[in-house]
């Protein structure tokens, strides 16, 4: 490990001003030599007039001190060759959003703890970056970019006409366990639709990721989309008599069954005092991969086999029908969904979720605002440069 060597020199009075330092030389790794001489000039005020002298050398004090010279765990520095490497990835980020149509924002890397904490669930909770500041504000890094999107879109009110379409590509923070291509630092394209309450969105939004992906390479050979919705979880909960208020829990649970044992999903779903025979239910409804077995499981009548239906159809005209799979499985670890999810993956299965996004119609209300129907995905950077 390379270390640097700080000096710390105090001086002995505040009226004195250093004006040159000269060192005899040294090399690089080697303890700095005591300063050959010391030319400074003392000045004083007195009576209009001032005077400087060269005083005798001052009795230096050098403290060392060993820095380690990696950034903190999970960061990054972004060396020549690496930056190119994120410029490349960022404008394609942007000549993509730009070309279906999307208006570059961004926002505050610092966010009241607040925001975050709402809405997004008890998983974002344990992975802000946060503390207080001078002020007593509690605040944090931002996770994510989603709730600050909604916060700007109260903001701004009735001054901006709907649909809106924007994109961002910011800096995000989580401390959590790093794996292959995750961070607790890395940079996050956000593409998002604003009072657009049909499944044109959700179509839209994975085709602009369609087209990010052929644009740099990669096939439906190598990624693939699981895509289902929310509402099946609702609608099993109508089904089965399960309380609603356990809804967040339960959707961050169901998120883990591939992260986690089955044994350990069905333990935590006990916990939150489902019965037995709705647990095993429940499993066996996320664990369904067409939606003809969902529809026999809870019938053709409600709004998610309605939406996912029309997304399949909108995806055979858009032309990406072999980039999407329906999964049951897929709800999205974030609370503040409320449709249509989906989560990009590799085929190969070695990385955690590429991309992910979907519906979340009563997010600005949750911040003070209206209900306006939303959609959008988080892409981040780290990741899709293991699959490239």
């Amino acid at each position: 490990m390379r270390a640097i060597h700080i000096v710390t020199t105090r001086l002995s009075s505040s009226f004195i001003r250093p004006v040159l330092l000269d060192f005899v030389s040294c090399s690089p790794l080697r303890q700095f030599s005591t300063p050959r001489r010391f030319i400074c000039a003392a000045s004083k005020v007195n009576g209009g007039s001032r005077s400087g002298s060269i005083v005798a050398p001052l009795v230096v004090n050098e403290e060392f001190q060993n820095i380690d010279v990696n950034p903190p765990k999970g960061t990054r520095d972004f060396p020549p060759e690496d930056m190119r490497l994120r410029n490349w990835l960022f404008n394609h980020f942007k000549e993509v959003s730009r070309l279906f149509g999307y208006e570059e924002v961004d926002f505050p890397v610092l966010e009241t703890e607040a925001l975050f904490i709402r809405k997004a669930g008890e998983e974002i909770r344990d992975q802000l970056y946060c503390f207080e500041d001078r002020g007593n504000r509690r605040v944090a890094l931002r996770p994510e970019l989603t709730p600050s999107l909604a916060r700007l879109v109260i903001q701004k009110g009735k001054s901006v006409s709907l649909p809106l379409k924007w994109f961002a590509v910011g800096q995000c923070w989580r401390y959590e366990r790093m794996t292959r291509g995750r961070r607790r630092e890395h940079y996050q394209w956000n593409m998002d639709i604003i009072g657009m309450p049909e499944v044109t969105a959700e179509a839209e939004l994975i085709s602009s990721i369609v087209t990010f992906f052929k644009r740099i390479g990669i096939t439906a050979s190598d990624v693939g989309f699981k895509v289902s919705s929310r509402k099946v979880l609702q609608e099993f909960f109508k089904k089965y008599g399960v309380p609603e208020d356990l809804f967040g829990r339960v959707c961050i649970i169901i998120d883990k069954i591939e992260k986690i044992p089955i044994d350990e999903i069905k333990k935590e779903l006990g916990f939150t005092g489902i019965s037995d025979d709705a647990i095993e239910q429940l499993l066996q409804v996320f664990s369904v991969k067409s939606l003809d077995d969902l529809e026999d499981i809870l019938g053709g009548a409600g709004e998610a086999i309605a939406d996912l239906k029309q997304l399949f159809s909108l995806a055979e005209k858009f032309g990406y029908s072999e980039w999407i799979q329906f999964d049951a499985s897929v709800v999205r670890g974030l609370a503040y969904y409320t449709g249509i999810v989906f989560e990009g993956f590799d085929r190969e299965g070695k990385l955690r979720a590429i991309c992910g996004g979907g519906r979340y119609d009563r997010l600005l209300s949750t911040y003070g605002g209206d209900d306006i129907p939303a959609c959008g995905f988080g892409f981040g950077d780290a990741v899709i440069v293991e699959v490239s």
